[in-house]
């Protein structure tokens, strides 16, 4: 499974095709899906372009994306710099009027195991962000909702090309006691390297201008359908028929 990570925590001062507004997103979401991607993360944006877990914008993000791609399941971040205050986080989403298939909890965040808690509460799957170099895996694989999570998202956060691999190559060996499946991916210059490592392993992907604004060649990618074309074009086993 590859999924497509459209924005991230960045602002489109950094990319001109950086998807912001709901409109920007369910475009950006179809032309990705339409080029193979089978899976959305996404961070809603405030009008003034931060990160929001606030329930209209949520609401507002959700139907305009689940417009543009039915079916396709959709994935946002809970992490720390939505809202600071974890109980705060969790009142956001128990205000959520719409919700999405999917939430990602940083576990080396304070109150990881109470935002996961809400989420499943409200029926939401779990991504369970661990990244490398944080310790995070020890308190995962010590929680009790080890068992109810969709998906481990294994980040790693060595951002070089060279460096990267080796980091994941360990970090992995850290998950081998992970009874959810794990995505695996890297960032800027490591990006691809993890990409390349996660497909060898048969583990499921994930590409997006939230991790690199780079091709696999050093060009700026154009916009995220065609990182996740170079993507599926480097590990054809990804590939599914059109649906």
């Amino acid at each position: 499974m590859l999924q497509v990570c459209l924005n991230g925590a960045r602002s489109p001062r950094e990319h001109h095709h950086l998807p912001v507004r709901p409109e920007d997103l369910a475009r950006a979401a179809a032309i990705s899906v339409a080029a193979g991607a089978r899976d959305i993360h996404l961070h809603p944006k405030a009008p003034d372009g931060t990160d929001s877990l606030e329930a209209p914008v949520l609401a507002t993000t959700l139907r305009a994306v689940r417009a543009a791609v039915p079916g396709t399941p959709i994935g946002i971040p809970t992490g720390v710099w939505t809202i600071p205050d974890p109980r705060a986080r969790i009142t956001a989403i128990r205000t959520w009027t719409l919700l999405p298939d999917h939430a990602s909890v940083n576990w080396h965040e304070h109150g990881a195991d109470e935002i996961a808690t809400a989420l499943l509460e409200r029926g939401i799957g779990l991504e369970a962000g661990l990244h490398s170099g944080t310790g995070s895996e020890r308190d995962f694989l010590r929680s009790p909702l080890r068992h109810r999570t969709l998906r481990v998202l294994a980040t790693i956060t060595d951002r070089t090309a060279r460096g990267s691999v080796g980091t994941a190559r360990t970090f992995l060996q850290r998950l081998a006691q992970t009874p959810a499946p794990i995505l695996l991916h890297g960032q800027a210059a490591g990006a691809w390297p993890v990409l390349d490592m996660a497909t060898r392993l048969r583990l499921d992907i994930r590409i997006g201008l939230e991790d690199t604004l780079q091709l696999p060649d050093g060009s700026i990618a154009t916009d995220n359908a065609e990182l996740v074309t170079a993507a599926l074009d480097r590990n054809p086993d990804h590939k599914e028929k059109p649906r």
